[in-house]
């Protein structure tokens, strides 16, 4: 018998995602529209090396967000309505040589549907109200997460366009849309929850080495995205045992308003410059994807949110006996 084991800690999922079949633990089949020959034809597929040489200054863009309480809200009518005070922050961090967090903000939220939603005043900060339509969970902590893209977005946009840019998430994710500067933003995708390719050319992501990455792939739903996968260095001691076959691998993604000689220099930009950024498991539970400027620029956002336990009773002496 073989297996692998997943080198991510359990307590953040698995960089696959859950499976689509679970009998046979394979990825969910995507059903967008998918061109695979933009760069080379189906049947020069392989593993790309490239050969440009790795951008001198990079910026990580990253956001992190906390649920700080739920709450419920009767209004005027005396109708109760549930919602979410949340805190959410977005940042920079540029690596030149040296690593140096350029940003740091932080947003507070109340959301909720209630009609007569209004600012939450604590001894902590204030919590803006965020009107949702919807009255579910799901609604509210859509509405957050897109509340977080925006302001990364923003950062992004604040952070100069001098360097490869890279987003910490899908580019859907980020409104970056129409954003001056934005359009060479790198989308930097740990977790794979569907497969792009067709079968036959799939394969080709389990023969990747490490700093080598597929041909594009231009995939198209609401909006158009090209696509390629990349494997970065495990780290791992050269003893250990072999790792799956989508062990290290990444899929990054760049707009598809791209012409596609830009995009495949993006690509081969961000093929030798981003394996030097990747993490060690010695240092990260989920090495080697989460990339060491992103580990710290997380570190330092989630301690820019401040401590849950204040501003939970912070809301609590708020909303009052």
């Amino acid at each position: 018998m073989r297996f692998a084991v997943e080198s991510w800690a359990p307590e953040y999922g698995s960089a696959i995602g859950e499976p689509a079949d679970p009998q046979h633990g394979s990825l969910a089949d995507s059903a967008v529209a998918v061109r695979t020959d933009a760069e080379v034809p189906d049947d020069h597929w392989g593993p790309r090396d490239s050969t440009a040489t790795p951008a001198e200054v990079v910026r990580f863009v990253d956001g992190v967000r906390r649920i700080d309480a739920r709450v419920w809200i009767t209004g005027d009518d005396g109708q109760v309505h549930q919602g979410l005070a949340a805190s959410y922050a977005a940042g920079v961090v540029r690596c030149d040589g040296v690593a140096r967090i350029e940003s740091c903000t932080v947003r507070r939220n109340l959301f909720s549907a209630a009609p007569s939603l209004a600012a939450v005043a604590t001894r902590n900060g204030d919590y803006q109200p965020c009107a949702v339509t919807g009255e579910g969970v799901d609604e509210l902590s859509l509405r957050l997460q897109r509340r977080m893209g925006e302001l990364e977005a923003r950062v992004a946009s604040e952070a100069g366009i001098e360097s490869l840019l890279i987003v910490d998430g899908p580019l859907g994710g980020v409104p970056l849309g129409g954003v001056s500067g934005l359009d060479s933003a790198v989308g930097y995708v740990k977790t794979h929850r569907r497969t792009y390719l067709p079968a036959e050319l799939s394969g080709v992501v389990g023969e990747l080495a490490p700093g080598q990455r597929t041909p594009l792939f231009l995939t198209t739903t609401g909006w158009s995205r090209w696509s390629w996968y990349l494997r970065l260095p495990s780290g791992a001691p050269s003893q250990a045992p072999a790792a799956h076959a989508w062990s290290g691998v990444v899929r990054c993604e760049a707009s598809g308003d791209l012409e596609t000689r830009a995009a495949v220099a993006l690509a081969d930009i961000s093929a030798a410059t981003l394996p030097r950024y990747a993490s060690t498991p010695q240092k990260d539970p989920r090495a080697p994807q989460n990339l060491v400027p992103v580990g710290e620029l997380e570190r330092v956002l989630r301690h820019a949110l401040g401590d849950p336990r204040v501003l939970e009773r912070g809301l609590r002496l708020a909303a009052g006996p």
